[in-house]
């Protein structure tokens, strides 16, 4: 029986949504819809149960210009929406949580102020705060991708489980956005050492890549987040889905 929880994501910078290759997003996105709204819209009617949101300008330099956009998203869809970028406060938890985010996706804090991060987890409960990490070759990465650590996902994985923390968000940067297939051996990796729920993302290229992620729901891996390979539709009936959303065969 296939019960992955499959999460569209969808990339916001200056209120547009963007290709992302290994983190870093790309300008050009003749291929996708650039209005983020609408995208959610789309994703809600193709069926999605959930939607995750990733907010590059708060990423990088703390900006709140797509926040009327994060709340529209909200307000447009009736299924949860996570939200990854910036969240580096309790006071930015507490302001995205106020425009009808479900819950939020961090991870600098939890390297760099692990007090703040437990105290997002005694003031939200772990069911509003997954544990965001970003991997090069097992060493998380931080700060949007532009600071090395030198702390390996499975240990960090298992002090945050200490603190209470019940999912985290598992990327593999070298694979992310680059369409050659998923790092299942990291999340893995992280649900061993934790004991803790994962959702995969990254490199799933198509239906072959879930099913075999599909494999691992008793291992820890619950649900994946997919964002090249849904725009670009690789997944059978997408573009006929598509089409009919836009009102082509009217």
């Amino acid at each position: 029986m296939f019960n992955l929880l499959i999460i569209p994501s969808i990339d916001i910078q200056n209120g547009k949504t963007v290709r992302v290759v290994q983190g870093i997003p790309e300008i050009d996105t003749k291929d996708y819809d650039n209005d983020p709204v609408e995208m959610a819209m789309i994703w809600r009617a193709e069926n999605a149960k959930c939607i995750h949101v990733v907010d590059f300008d708060a990423a990088w330099d703390n900006s709140v210009k797509n926040l009327a956009v994060i709340e529209k998203i909200c307000s447009s869809v009736i299924i949860p929406v996570q939200l990854g970028g910036g969240i580096r406060s309790v006071d930015a938890a507490k302001r995205v949580f106020d425009l009808g985010v479900y819950r939020v996706v961090v991870g600098t804090i939890a390297v760099e102020h692990p007090e703040v991060f437990k105290q997002m987890l005694e003031l939200f409960g772990p069911k509003k705060i997954a544990a965001s990490f970003d991997v090069i070759e097992g060493e998380i990465v931080i700060d949007d991708r532009r600071k090395k650590t030198g702390i390996k996902a499975v240990d960090l994985a298992v002090k945050l489980s200490d603190m209470g923390i019940e999912r985290f968000s598992i990327t593999d940067i070298n694979s992310s956005g680059m369409l050659q297939g998923p790092n299942i051996d990291l999340s893995l990796s992280v649900a061993q050492s934790s004991g803790k729920k994962i959702t995969l993302s990254g490199g799933v290229r198509n239906k072959n890549d879930l099913l075999e992620i599909s494999k691992y729901t008793d291992r820890g891996i619950d649900s994946v987040i997919i964002g090249r390979a849904l725009y670009e539709n690789k997944f059978p009936c997408q573009r006929l889905w598509r089409k009919a959303e836009h009102g082509i065969f009217n």
